[in-house]
This record gives structure tokens, sequence and C-alpha cells, in this order.
């Protein structure tokens, strides 16, 4: 089984747990997008629901295969949020961003009563840090804003490269109009803590720690499906 399979054996498995009737958060990532084409499939053959894209990218995707979107304005409250993620640890929190989606990826979570998540087995780690964490900064005043989350890092008895993220020759700009640090701390064995030193940063919109948010993740490997709960 390679990874697409893999990916598509989580997919199919969170599939199992939409209803008719529901509100979904949607994804974002090359995981969320398998869920998307069996979601299309699945409202194709009569499937009523509603979702709530997570970036412009899930939107496009959803909108080209007939998956019906409101925004979360219009679906402020939903039932389920299906979404990949980068790492995942035994706990259940994860790193996520790696797409650039973060920001809206973890609004809609928080506005969901479950979040699923789909993965392969590569991602699921003893404990996160490997990956390199995505932090979404305001334009404005960006070293500054480096400054004091490498400051935040070193409290912690971190420390790593902060690289602002690309696209070709200019920074990448998120969804919302933000740049994105990925920052290479290595093993992060706080996460809680780190995720609260980086909120007291003002020019930090978002990183891609998200803490007691998954209600369960679902991980597919050559050995099969298995559905991971928070120890």
């Amino acid at each position: 089984m390679d990874a697409r399979e893999m990916k598509i054996k989580a997919a199919e498995a969170a599939l199992a747990y939409v209803e008719d009737g529901m509100r979904l958060g949607i994804g974002t990532g090359s995981t969320a997008e398998e869920f998307v084409r069996l979601l299309a499939e699945k409202v194709a053959e009569g499937l009523r629901v509603e979702g709530v894209p997570t970036s412009e990218r899930t939107a496009r995707l959803c909108l080209e295969l007939g998956v019906p979107l409101k925004s979360l304005e219009e679906l402020p409250e939903l039932d389920l949020t299906v979404d990949g993620a980068d790492e995942v640890d035994g706990g259940l929190s994860l790193i996520k961003g790696g797409g650039g989606a973060l920001l809206r990826e973890k609004i809609v979570a928080a506005a969901s009563n479950r979040m699923i998540v789909i993965a392969d087995e590569t991602k699921l780690v003893d404990t996160l840090g490997a990956f390199p964490l995505p932090i979404e900064i305001n334009p404005f005043g960006q070293t500054s804003t480096r400054i004091a989350i490498e400051k935040a890092a070193a409290r912690l008895g971190l420390s790593g490269e902060l690289k602002l993220r690309k696209a070709g020759e200019d920074p990448f700009t998120t969804d919302g109009g933000h740049f994105i640090f990925d920052a290479s701390f290595g093993r992060i064995p706080d996460a809680e803590a780190l995720s609260g030193e980086l909120n007291s940063i003002p020019g930090v919109v978002e990183h891609g720690l998200f803490i007691n948010m998954a209600s369960f993740a679902i991980i597919a490997g050559p050995a099969g499906v298995r559905t991971l709960k928070a120890k």
C-alpha cells in the first residue's frame, strides 16, 4: 500500500461518520482532498451535506466536484470537521499548517462539535516537532515578531531556525494575507507551554499546534486502519 492508498483508506473510514444533513468542516491538504473526492461521490448519490472549507484551495476542489458549500458566517456551528495533520502524537496533539491554512483550520475545528483527524501512519509520532512548526504572523513588524518567538522558545529550552516560507522569490501569503515562519525546534516536550508562549506574542496570528481539539484520529498503514483516541 503506497502513501496515497493509505490516505484514501483513512478518508474512507472518516466518511463513515458523515450523516445525512450534516454541517461539515472540510480540511486542507492531500489527505483532506482524498476525503473531498470520496464525499463528492456520496453527494452525487444523494447524500445531503453542507460544507465549510478551510481554504480557498479546498473550496475550489469542492466546487469543482459538486460538494455544496457555505461560509462559516452562514453555518457558525458545525457537526463535524474532517482534516489531516502533519504530525499526530499519542495524546492527539497535532502539528498542522503545512498547507498554509492553519488559521482557518483552527477556527473551523473550534466551531465543530467533533474533529476527526485522518492521516497515514508516517504522521504518527511520540513527540511533536520533527515537522517544522508553522507560525502564522502579521507581515508588519516581522523581525520583531521573529525575535519574540526566539525568546519565547528559549524560555522553554527550544532553539532552531525560523524560516520565512516562500512562494518562489516572494513570501508565501496565506488566504488571510499573513506570512508564515516554519520553526525547526526539533522535539517539543511541552506543546501546551509553547502554545501559550506563542499566543502571548502580538505579531503571532496563530500557530500550528492543535491541542485538545481532535476527538480521535484515523490512522492508515500497510496493516490496515486503526482509530487512535487520546491517552
